[in-house]
């Protein structure tokens, strides 16, 4: 796009990659740079008052809705209409922007793929770089892959692709290899703007626009910090205002007692609010972690959405959003089809149509999957429900009431934690930050796409186990002692398992390590990505 005037561009440190100056142009980085002096500032304000509300909450064991934004709550008012690109979402395909998932990823079917720069990707220079060459290649048309054994992947000819909607970093992460002056720039202002400054103009020669989805929100002030971000870099760039628009994920427990507040600070860039697990409970843990034993999980896999507590959440969530004119999107189906044991398929396909057909009948608008083999199964829940409607906003779940006791009764799952739940946390956990040091950050596990997210609950919930010396299924108690045990026998059957000469060139010592400081350290870590991206190449 033309370049707007002249400024100040950021420093970059990283090595020199194939193609690397079509994405690092002055122009772009002068725009990343005022970026950065505009809006740093208050990002790292906001990440204080993070602090600060945890302290808060430690105090008082408990949250509630807002007081002084129940005008919001309670007024009348809407999010902007849905662009065409973004009315049909019944089914969405999550992945990394890395060239072979930016091919299957739009040629899946599905409506929209979240190019995801944050969770599913090891945020390495090559990665954050490449990742936004090859977006502008895919809208160009460009772009193709061959594996090494020489499978070829293109994009297919003259058929409607999938609507982009970019992932960036959430607040929390900086990117060194991008500095202004002394100070890293934030990794959401350098993901949002390389991508925005690149293809704002040529999406919208294409019918399309530059859509977002928002990590890790934790309050409403976080949402009009994005919001004021789309609003100057529209201007800036000569870009239409209500260009941008914005999914956020509802994935931090503050979030969901703000969920009117976040879409009316967004309303003229808002499209929906998306309900993720993983980090909803690490959040639950991260938050109430002082709070004793009434806030302690069960294993992860046992708390489904189906949780009295989770319903509440989802349930609110659909309400708020189709009172507000905006798409509810729901979870993720993470599972990853065996080219070898139809079994496991069997079994597994029968939950994901089981969970994507609640979502469905529960008014969500839409949902997402991590293979491309699931889009189908996505699709017929939805299609069952909507038809030839893209969604079914008119919907308003008027039967919904939730409470702020019913949002935090942890409680309500019925489930205790168990010996093979840690044991699944620890070699879950373990494997993918191995995976993530070497730069890669959606991982097949056991069946299943992990990301970040999952490394995240995993580790959170050993440390408030050990916290609160609970008492496994079996009788042992959680001790550090245990967990160590545990990850040096998971160590030792990794090595066994892919043969030593496999396990010295991986990064196994540095991924066992790691996972036990964030699981085992007095001091709870708030993002276990900040330590690890110390470590990363």
């Amino acid at each position: 796009m033309s370049a707007p005037a002249p400024s100040s561009p950021a420093a970059v440190h990283g090595d020199p990659l194939p193609r690397s100056e079509e994405v690092l142009t002055d122009a772009a980085l002068g725009f990343v740079a005022e970026l950065h002096r505009r809006f740093t500032p208050r990002r790292d304000e906001l990440l204080a008052l993070r602090a600060e509300r945890r302290a808060r909450i430690a105090r008082a064991g408990t949250l509630d809705f807002l007081p002084e934004t129940a005008g919001i709550r309670d007024g009348d008012w809407k999010v902007a209409p849905a662009p065409p690109a973004l009315e049909d979402r019944r089914v969405e395909i999550t992945g990394p922007p890395d060239r072979r998932m930016t091919v299957n990823a739009l040629n899946s079917g599905a409506r929209v793929w979240l190019a995801d720069f944050e969770d599913a990707t090891s945020p390495t220079w090559e990665n954050v770089v490449l990742g936004q060459l090859n977006l502008i290649d895919a809208f160009e048309r460009r772009i193709d892959f061959t594996t090494p054994e020489g499978k070829s992947y293109a994009l297919r000819p003259d058929e409607e692709l999938a609507t982009v909607v970019v992932r960036p970093r959430g607040w929390h992460l900086d990117e060194r290899h991008v500095t202004v002056g002394d100070e890293a720039v934030p990794g959401a202002l350098v993901d949002f703007g390389l991508y925005f400054f690149h293809n704002a103009e040529r999406l919208l020669a294409r019918g399309r626009g530059p859509y977002f989805y928002l990590p890790k929100t934790e309050s409403r002030l976080e949402a009009r910090l994005w919001n004021d971000v789309f609003v100057f870099a529209q201007d800036r760039l000569g870009v239409p205002q209500g260009t941008v628009r914005a999914t956020v994920l509802i994935e931090t427990v503050t979030a969901a007692f703000e969920m009117d507040e976040i879409l009316y600070e967004l309303r003229d860039h808002a499209s929906g609010l998306n309900a993720g697990r993983w980090d909803y409970l690490f959040s639950i843990v991260k938050n109430f972690r002082d709070a004793g034993e009434r806030f302690v999980l069960p294993d992860r896999n046992a708390v489904t959405m189906t949780a009295p507590f989770m319903r509440a959440y989802t349930d609110l969530l659909v309400r708020t959003c189709h009172r507000r004119g905006a798409h509810a999107i729901g979870g993720m189906a993470a599972f990853v089809p065996s080219r070898h044991d139809p079994g496991v398929n069997e079994r597994a396909l029968k939950k994901v149509r089981a969970d994507k057909d609640r979502e469905a009948a529960d008014g969500f608008d839409g949902s997402w999957v991590a293979h491309p083999d699931l889009v189908p199964v996505c699709r017929a829940s939805f299609d069952a429900v909507l038809g030839d409607r893209p969604h079914q906003k008119e919907r308003l779940r008027e039967d919904v009431h939730v409470t702020a006791g019913q949002l935090l009764d942890v409680g309500s799952t019925g489930a205790r934690p168990t010996a093979e739940g840690l044991r699944n946390a620890v070699q879950v956990g373990t494997r993918y930050i191995e995976a993530w040091l070497r730069g890669t950050g959606a991982v097949a596990v056991f069946n299943l796409m992990e990301d970040a997210a999952t490394a995240e609950i995993s580790r959170s919930q050993i440390w408030q186990w050990v916290r609160n010396a609970v008492v496994l299924d079996t009788g042992e108690k959680v001790t550090p002692e245990l967990v160590r045990h545990i990850a040096d026998e998971e160590l030792a059957a990794v090595s066994t398992e892919i043969g030593e000469d496999a396990f010295a060139a991986g990064r196994w010592a540095q991924a066992h390590d790691l996972f036990l400081q964030v699981a085992l350290d007095e001091e709870f870590i708030d993002f276990l990505t900040l330590p690890a991206y110390q470590l990363l190449a």
